[in-house]
């Protein structure tokens, strides 16, 4: 007889299992098993269709001694160990009461109400364990078995007369705990593939929020605003399943892209608390329902939101909006995908703060440059075209429009880059001058490929010739000859200033870039932070006590040329 009670309990078995495999592939219960966190709606959805398998169990369990051998604490289980505590109770009381009340099995209908109530209890307030748990399956096994014994004790407590009570535990406790341990094991397995795809899923949209942001960096860098907003909302509408994607900042709406846009208008006041929430508390906000979301359109298309919070620094500069047309959609890996979004975005734009804040700090530094170049220069240009205009008018003339030129392309110097051309033409002016100053002392060869069509950073070589004059050549009473090269190869435009002054010994030469032991001017530590900053190469420079200097820079021909 105990055999052919298993053999019929498995026969009976298939159901629920057949029942649970379709239940792992609808998209209803996906949907509730991932939310994070269930509303009220959705706990009594769940507890209605795990007590609803509750009574299934009990109708398609077996007959004996009226009585009835069945697997309704399967769905119990199962619903206390997915959904906790609440819904763990409510499907017990769901599938308990109907088998109290039921006109079959009356003998133990009392006894077996009661502690499929008992079972639901368990498994809820078992679940934080058994969710610790990586073999989560077999703990729900055990624990089934623990509560099947816990319902034979019952039994055996309430139901009357107890000869017969005994008789009914001794014939159906092992095929019970048996079958029922199994059918749970396996319809927790069959609920944790919806986990594991998940985080599939969830790897996946990982992998979609670096992509979409390597794409928006560029964008993100020039900070947030309409234009950069718009732009990185129309990439993450066309990248991802949003319906809607939209970015505002503390105040308004800076840019919609994708269903409702036709009300949802940027430059409008942010008036939805969801997103005056996500704000105001510096976390991620979702909106599972259309009211949720407070659009004052009825025949909007949303129903449903994830609000994150963009920061810089730890302050809240604007929050980026996901939307579906589905209401309750937004997933566990819709989550993890805006969160990972909004983490890259807030570093992009704390990027762009740097990038901004450097960018000031380059050109504070060229201005200190200039403000160092042009007094000592004007005044001594100023005494040489004073002596010419006595001797040679027109060398004065022509002193006075070179530094006419060399002053005014001084001044105007607000690029990032200028032509190589337009920096050799502000050196040639500058060294005319001081040409005229030191009469035969001074010599200047230009070697310049004419070819050469390259950007560079301004005043980049107005320090190193300067230096070449002043600590090179001017310390020596014999003919100085500077000489000004560039080349261009494969690769990198090269830029050498040679001069056969006095040289710089080697000890000094060792340390001229030395954070520790070199100078605190600008001058030539200037030109080379800059050229490590911008190209990654730092300047050469070679010298031999009492022959001179030769000082080369290499612009990469990928950044330093212009576009065709």
């Amino acid at each position: 007889m105990l055999l052919e009670l298993m053999r019929s309990l498995f026969n009976k078995l298939g159901i629920i299992i057949l029942i649970a495999f379709l239940l792992s592939r609808s998209k209803l219960i996906k949907r509730y098993l991932l939310k994070s966190d269930l509303s009220l709606n959705d706990k009594i959805i769940f507890s209605l269709v795990f007590g609803g398998l509750g009574i299934i169990g009990t109708y398609s369990g077996v007959h004996i001694n009226n009585a009835i051998a069945n697997s309704r604490s399967i769905g119990v289980i199962v619903a206390g160990l997915f959904g906790g505590p609440v819904i763990g109770i409510s499907a017990g009381l769901i599938a308990g009461l109907h088998r109290i009340f039921i006109p079959i099995g009356t003998f133990t209908a009392l006894a077996c109400g009661i502690s499929t109530i008992i079972g639901g209890i368990i498994a809820g307030y078992s679940k934080k364990y058994i969710d610790s748990k990586s073999n989560k399956w077999v703990y729900g096994a055990l624990l089934t078995v623990i509560i099947e014994t816990i319902q034979m004790g019952i039994i055996l407590l309430i139901s009357r007369p107890f000869d017969e009570a005994w008789l009914l535990v001794k014939i159906i406790f092992f095929p019970m705990a048996f079958i029922n341990s199994f059918g749970t094991g396996i319809f927790i397995l069959l609920m944790q593939q919806i986990f594991e795809e998940n985080e599939k899923a969830a790897a996946v949209k990982a992998q979609l929020a670096l992509n979409i942001a390597t794409r928006t960096l560029p964008v993100l860098r020039q900070g947030l605003n309409e234009h950069s907003a718009i732009a990185a909302a129309q990439m993450i509408y066309e990248a991802t399943d949003f319906s809607a994607v939209s970015f505002t900042d503390t105040n308004k709406v800076l840019a919609f892209v994708g269903e409702g846009e036709d009300h949802h208008v940027s430059g409008r006041s942010i008036n939805t608390e969801i997103t005056k929430k996500a704000i105001l508390m510096n976390k991620y906000i979702i909106a599972q329902g259309q009211s949720e979301i407070e659009c004052q359109n009825e025949s909007c298309a949303l129903k449903s939101a994830i609000v994150v919070p963009l920061n810089m620094k730890d302050q809240v500069e604007g929050t980026l909006k996901l939307y579906k047309t589905t209401q309750n959609s937004i997933t566990s890996s819709d989550i993890e995908l805006a969160k990972g979004l909004g983490h890259l975005f807030s570093t992009q734009l704390e990027l762009s703060r740097i990038t901004y804040q450097e960018e000031l700090l380059t050109k504070t530094e060229l201005r200190m440059l200039q403000a160092q170049i042009q007094p000592h220069f004007l005044f001594n240009a100023l005494n040489t075209i004073i002596a010419f205009c006595r001797t040679d008018a027109l060398k004065a003339r022509d002193l006075l429009i070179k530094l006419s030129f060399y002053l005014r392309t001084s001044f105007k110097t607000n690029e990032n880059f200028i032509p190589l051309k337009q920096e050799i033409e502000h050196i040639e002016s500058y060294l005319a001058i001081e040409e005229a100053r030191f009469s035969n002392r001074l010599k200047v060869v230009y070697d310049i490929d004419e070819h050469i069509n390259c950007m560079v950073p301004p005043l980049i070589l107005q320090p190193i010739v300067e230096n070449a004059l002043k600590h090179g050549l001017m310390q020596t009473n014999s003919q100085g000859l500077l000489t000004i090269e560039a080349k261009e190869d494969k690769t990198n435009v090269i830029i050498r200033i040679a001069d056969n002054g006095v040289g710089i010994a080697e000890d000094r030469l060792s340390c001229l870039f030395d954070q520790t032991c070199r100078s605190k001017g600008i001058g030539i530590n200037n030109v080379n932070d800059r050229l490590m900053s911008i190209y990654g190469t730092a300047l050469e420079i070679q010298s031999n006590l009492g022959k001179g200097t030769s000082v080369t820079m290499k612009i990469p021909n990928s950044e330093g040329k212009e576009n065709d």
